[in-house]
């Protein structure tokens, strides 16, 4: 997902907060017997707050991990993995083209309105999205859709790309046909994503007499994804409050729904944005659970008794460089410059849990499609010093932008990596001018602006295919890079047309070696993040794509 948005790797651009319930803390909370202890309430903790409470706007983390226990896709991940498995769609098939995608989709499966799920819902959706206009069609609110689908049924800006969703029909009330008018390789991975969840047409109906707006790159999102009440989704929870002056939101087991019930009634989602919080928080019983554990509190955890699973490595953290907003960024010399000067391998030993590894290239060595190939690196900064003589910049002076009030899966401690980064281009002889800015919306709408020189984003993969990682930032000219090389989105972008998935591996490798010769910014590592449960909870299966399933969870 994308969280540069995680991965994404940015988030959406509302800074908005969740509210807390009056049920208190997790030692206090349920007396409705759904275990002997009393304890009927889960609550988590993640390190930010959601955007939406409608996925279609959202393209963060942290707006999923909520509304993903609400809304179910076509297809979902298998439990723990990253394979594809059905989702409200059975089973699937496509032409050999990869053009007419066919869902044969479960029956007897209800919204959370009350409304039946049948093949008409699903074209509602998607015809829903593709008929978008005004402020919906800006790449920060429809991030997801453009990405797949790519335009909309009457681009409102020309410089859009065209539309790739053709058409949705119900063949029957149990298949539905998605067509599109040429192959992708965010197909049939797009049809998993959270942001392409089902909603209930009865609820679409009342999403289109509302309007989100922009002034600048502030994004006004509509009434109903601000608050509950109107979002419907067939998932084992549906959303009940969201209290953001108290920065939670609650979640109520849905009891009709089609699979296996939650096991635990209530689910609650809260806002702590410091590790050190997270943890106390865990430790006082204040909550049953949260994410991005640090890597130093990991054994102290464990040792405390509690529960410290690590999700498999599925995230790049980078350093990108904006040649727009440095002229200086423009010179290959200046670039390798940057590159050789940051000590990648300090980063990953002191900042990272273990099992992190160096990145060499634009996706984690767990994606089809990684090179062993591509041009290396090494921190040298003798070198990165040589190569700031040669471009005629030995008095570099480089603004270095990096968040606060954040933690991501792919980075842990956001200061105290930039400081690294810092003192080590300073070793080299560039004069960093740190910037600071708070992640949502600051920080997020400067990146995607392109108005940061250097900056810190990262990426956790969406589903297993190399484009979901390198499509993501180089399939064409984007603001946050600030770059036009049209070598490097013509070896994107033909990778992503190659048909046959062997063929289509080899061509991602050649694009990740086009790119690193390019050299657009510095992948730097990618993390196994930790995430802590308590004594008392049996988890979910934890998921590389950080996708939990909150309704596995019990109380022992």
């Amino acid at each position: 997902m994308r969280i540069f948005k995680s991965g994404a790797i940015r988030a959406i651009t509302a800074a908005v907060s969740v509210g807390l319930i009056a049920t208190g803390c997790a030692s206090e909370r349920g007396q409705d017997g759904d275990k002997a202890d009393g304890k009927d309430t889960f609550v988590f903790a993640g390190a930010g707050d959601p955007g939406s409470l409608d996925p279609a706007l959202a393209s963060d983390g942290e707006t999923f991990r909520v509304t993903r226990q609400a809304f179910e896709a076509l297809l979902e991940h298998e439990s723990g993995g990253s394979e594809l498995v059905g989702g409200l769609a059975e089973t699937w098939s496509s032409n050999p083209e990869g053009t007419v995608w066919t869902f044969n989709l479960r029956k007897g499966v209800k919204f959370h309105d009350g409304e039946a799920f049948d093949a008409a819902a699903v074209c509602a959706n998607y015809d829903h999205w593709f008929n978008w206009k005004g402020t919906y069609q800006l790449d920060a609110v429809s991030y997801y859709w453009r990405k797949v689908m790519g335009g909309f049924a009457q681009n409102e800006d020309p410089k859009a790309s065209p539309a790739n969703y053709k058409s949705c029909t119900a063949k029957d009330e149990s298949t539905a046909v998605i067509e599109v008018n040429e192959p992708s390789a965010n197909l049939p991975g797009g049809f998993s994503l959270q942001a392409l969840a089902i909603h209930s047409p009865k609820a679409i109906k009342e999403y289109e007499k509302q309007e989100a707006t922009a002034k600048g790159d502030a994004i006004t999102y509509p009434k109903y994804s601000q608050e509950a009440g109107t979002v419907a989704g067939t998932g084992p929870y549906r959303i009940t409050k969201w209290n953001k002056g108290n920065k939670e939101v609650t979640l109520e087991r849905f009891e009709d729904y089609w699979g296996e019930k939650a096991k635990v009634k209530n689910l609650v989602f809260r806002t702590i944005n410091t590790e050190d919080g997270r943890r106390q928080a865990l430790q006082a019983g204040d909550i049953d659970g949260y994410d991005l554990v640090a890597p130093a509190d990991v054994k102290t955890l464990e040792g405390e008794g509690f529960e410290v699973p690590t999700r498999d490595v599925f995230n790049l953290f980078y350093v990108g460089m904006t040649q727009t907003a440095n002229p200086a960024l423009t010179k290959p010399e200046v670039r390798q410059a940057i590159a050789h000067a940051i000590d990648r391998e300090g980063i990953v030993k002191t900042q990272l849990p273990e099992g992190g590894k160096v990145a060499t290239q634009f996706m984690p060595d767990t994606v089809a499609g990684f090179s062993d190939a591509v041009k290396t690196y090494p921190f040298d900064t003798a070198k990165a010093k040589a190569l700031l003589k040669k471009a005629g910049e030995e008095r570099l002076s480089i603004e270095f932008c990096y968040p606060t009030e954040v933690t991501r899966p792919y980075m842990p401690a956001p200061q105290d990596m930039f400081e690294r980064m810092k003192a080590d281009l300073e070793k080299a002889g560039v004069t960093v001018t740190p910037k600071a800015m708070k992640w949502a919306p600051d920080y997020l709408d400067a990146t995607e602006s392109g108005s940061c020189a250097l900056h810190m984003l990262g990426w956790t993969g969406d589903f297993n295919d190399g484009y979901n990682f390198i499509g993501t930032w180089f399939a064409k000219k984007d603001k946050q890079w600030g770059f036009d090389e049209k070598a490097v989105f013509d070896a994107v972008n033909a990778a992503s047309k190659v048909a046959d998935p062997s063929n289509r591996v080899e061509a991602y490798k050649k694009a990740n070696e086009t790119i690193m010769e390019y050299l657009p910014g510095l992948p730097i590592s990618s993390s196994p993040p930790a995430i802590a449960f308590g004594k008392n909870v049996n988890p979910p299966n934890v998921s590389p794509l950080t996708q939990e399933n909150f309704a596995e969870v019990s109380f022992k």
